[in-house]
């Protein structure tokens, strides 16, 4: 069990200013089967790939540009995009109702519009349009799905694995607070001012305790999240992906790839015993829980990651 925090320095103390990073523009890949995915690099195309995966209904800029300058900066060539149906990437049109996410959460089979490893082929068209023949990944949540389905698909093509408050699909973990589904399942108002402000509340719900997000930064997220393309259909679309996704528990056995799992005591998303079980399902995973981590990446945990992250790469 382990926590960290971003080093600080008494006031008037003179601190050298980080060396710059390279940052893109926001890019298009056309990754195949009609999907166009927006993405965005940090550092030098030298570096270690990394590949970032963010989780459900998350764009990219929810993997904070100041942490990809971070791991930048520890030698990753980082990229981060937007999955399908979400901010700027190609957005389908499949329709899903809410009785088939009642009836799919219930465990009746329903036919989703995609599933995890669309989701993962996408990535990996990502990395051809790049020309990276593998890659270390890192994902969040939904995102952490889609990176162990990656190792266990092509692992030929993962240099590592980074799987954080994520699950193994099997229903017995990682399960939600009853008090979060609910919150999922509103509608939101129309307008930015109600999306910004729904963003407030559940950042407030789902958040680390020992590391909470100020009001302002929320709003902020909220507001870019929303002037960057806000698309509830898809958040639904990808929803029914993850209640329809497989136990890759038994599958995660063979994954050799250096691991590590980062998880919450906090998380009300997704319970730790859901990254407990990740780790215990892949030979040789380091397990690293944090106290007081909620289901985000605050800032004062980025030292951490970045550490966790760069040591798992350097076990490749």
């Amino acid at each position: 069990m382990s926590s960290g925090s971003r080093s600080t320095r008494s006031a008037g103390a003179k601190t050298p200013a980080p060396p710059a990073v390279p940052v893109s523009e926001e890019l298009f890949a056309p990754v195949g089967r009609g999907i166009e995915l927006c993405y965005q690099t940090f550092g030098d195309p030298d570096d270690d790939p990394l590949l970032l995966v963010m989780g459900l209904g998350g764009p990219m800029t929810w993997w904070d540009a100041e942490l990809c300058e971070d791991l930048a900066r520890a030698g990753f060539f980082v990229v981060r995009y937007d999955n399908r149906d979400t901010g700027r990437s190609t957005v389908l049109d499949a329709r899903v109702s809410r009785a088939m996410l009642v009836r799919a959460f219930a465990g009746t089979r329903v036919r989703a519009p995609y599933g995890l490893s669309d989701l993962a082929d996408d990535a990996f068209g990502l990395l051809d349009h790049l020309g990276l023949a593998s890659a270390h990944v890192v994902g969040v949540s939904m995102g952490g799905m889609i990176v162990q389905t990656m190792a266990i698909a092509h692992p030929e093509r993962v240099r590592s694995l980074t799987s954080i408050m994520s699950t193994t699909g099997k229903r017995t973990v990682g399960w939600q607070n009853p008090a979060v589904l609910p919150r999922l399942l509103a509608p939101t108002k129309p307008g930015r001012e109600a999306y910004v402000a729904s963003t407030v509340v559940f950042s407030k719900l789902i958040g680390s305790p020992a590391y909470p997000m100020s009001e302002e930064r929320s709003r902020e997220r909220g507001a870019v999240t929303y002037d960057r393309g806000l698309h509830p259909a898809g958040v639904v679309r990808q929803m029914l992906a993850v209640l329809t996704q497989p136990d890759r528990g038994t599958r995660l056995r063979g994954v050799r790839v250096p691991t590590t799992v980062i998880h919450g005591l906090a998380d009300k998303m997704v319970h730790v015993s859901g990254g407990r079980a990740t780790a215990a399902a892949i030979p040789g995973a380091e397990l690293l829980l944090i106290d007081g981590m909620g289901h985000d990446l605050p800032p004062d945990l980025f030292e951490t990651f970045v550490a966790a992250i760069r040591r798992t790469a350097d076990r490749a």
